[in-house]
């Protein structure tokens, strides 16, 4: 099994590239599914020790893939947010393959721009806008990703530059 996770901060598009990467795999004819790792993880109330259910959508995400592969996929793109090499290394194990990971990035003001078009509550808006905020912080120190990828262009082409990485990264030794 081959899967790419493509992570970034809230806003960044990467459920739009996700999907867009799906759309091209299945113009070339490759059996994959796409994954949005928010849904795997989205009941209430978290448990205050895990406040974004992480071991829940471990848990969900180990059983979607076992029957995604059933099925035969060959491929898996996951769309989500992670925060560290060893939560890499945790998604890596469950599904039980080559993990790739690239991470989106684009400027603090075309996120806050594209999450205020979804969120239309000020306190909503605020959580979101920090927690991008967060996790850019995060990113410059955790080297999760294998690559980046600007993520400011239209989705049709961050897609394509998505997938001509892991193509490239696809290809090297794994580490």
């Amino acid at each position: 099994m081959k899967a790419l996770l493509i992570t970034g901060p809230v806003g960044v598009g990467k459920t739009a590239v996700a999907e867009a990467v799906g759309d091209r795999l299945a113009g070339a004819g490759v059996p994959h599914a796409v994954i949005d790792l928010d849904w795997l993880s989205a009941c209430w109330p978290p448990p205050a020790d895990d406040p974004f259910h992480f071991e829940l959508q471990l848990r969900n995400l180990e059983a979607v893939v076992r029957n995604y592969v059933e099925a035969g996929v060959q491929r898996i793109v996951l769309a989500g947010v992670v925060e560290s090499r060893e939560d890499r290394a945790r998604y890596a194990s469950v599904i039980g393959g080559r993990l790739n990971v690239c991470r989106l990035k684009a400027d603090l003001p075309v996120i806050r721009e594209r999450l205020a078009r979804r969120h239309h509550g000020e306190a909503d808006l605020r959580w979101h806008v920090e927690r991008a905020e967060e996790l850019e912080q995060l990113y410059a120190s955790s080297w999760v990703e294998d690559y980046v990828v600007p993520a400011e262009q239209p989705v049709t082409e961050v897609a394509q530059d998505v997938i001509s990485w892991w193509l490239v990264v696809e290809r090297s030794p794994v580490t």
